[in-house]
């Protein structure tokens, strides 16, 4: 299952006519150290977060806590001035697999802000027609899946050009208590600076060489992702680093 997603259900009007939306907060991620990013949130979410590309998949992530959860929700709210990343905005709605209709809006049935009966929270649907609150998820999820793709051929184009490396970060607390994040990678500046030139001229026009400035920029919020952690002790903590370290 997708992060956070315990029970997605197509929606349809004649199995969830009934069922309504409540307001909620962002608890649900309170306990959530990374979430996927979008290469289109990339200029806001580099003012707040390390953004840095998951092993495996290569898929970019923004770091939000080292072993403690997120460091950016308290009592179910958002840190105030901090941008909420695509990915959490996005819940309890998201795309779905259908076959050979693509793919159909879908909802997390598991949700506590998914009501089944009484007037509760805003409906879904009324006489067997998607509200305006599920025609904006719709657009949402699609406007979310067709970036997610772009993200793709980014990370796909930075793996082939093979600038990702593997680092790992860690702090540890004044109790000794040690926190550690790995399974991550990072562009080589080394290796960026040495791409052909007609790489570069090729990623300019994609827009991807301003991505990578932007993801190399993010880095240096580790060190106030460092200071949402509660008892760590400062000069001790320690910013990325090679993973074989």
């Amino acid at each position: 299952m997708p992060l956070f997603y315990r029970k997605p259900q197509p929606l349809m009007p004649v199995i969830h006519d009934d069922v309504r939306l409540t307001d909620g907060d962002y608890g649900f991620a309170a306990s959530t150290q990374a979430v996927p990013l979008a290469v289109i949130e990339f200029a806001a979410a580099m003012r707040h977060y390390p953004i840095v590309f998951a092993e495996g998949d290569h898929f970019p992530v923004a770091v939000l806590g080292l072993g403690q959860g997120n460091g950016f929700v308290d009592v179910g709210r958002w840190a105030e001035g901090h941008y909420v990343p695509a990915y959490v905005r996005r819940y309890p709605f998201v795309f779905a697999e259908a076959g050979a209709q693509g793919f159909a809006l879908a909802i997390d049935i598991a949700s506590e802000r998914v009501a089944f009966s009484g007037g509760e929270g805003a409906p879904l649907f009324t006489d067997g027609k998607p509200t305006p609150l599920t025609e904006g998820a719709m657009t949402f999820c699609r406007e979310f899946h067709a970036a997610h793709l772009q993200t793709r051929a980014f990370v796909e184009a930075l793996a082939a050009a093979e600038l990702l490396v593997p680092r790992q970060a860690d702090a540890r607390l004044a109790s000794g208590e040690r926190h550690q994040l790995t399974g991550f990678q990072v562009v080589d500046p080394g290796k960026f600076t040495a791409l052909a030139d007609e790489t570069v001229i090729d990623w300019h026009r994609k827009g991807w060489l301003a991505l990578v400035h932007h993801h190399l920029a993010s880095l240096a919020r580790w060190s106030d992702l460092l200071d949402r952690m509660p008892g760590v002790a400062k000069s001790t903590a320690h910013e990325p680093e090679p993973a074989d370290a």
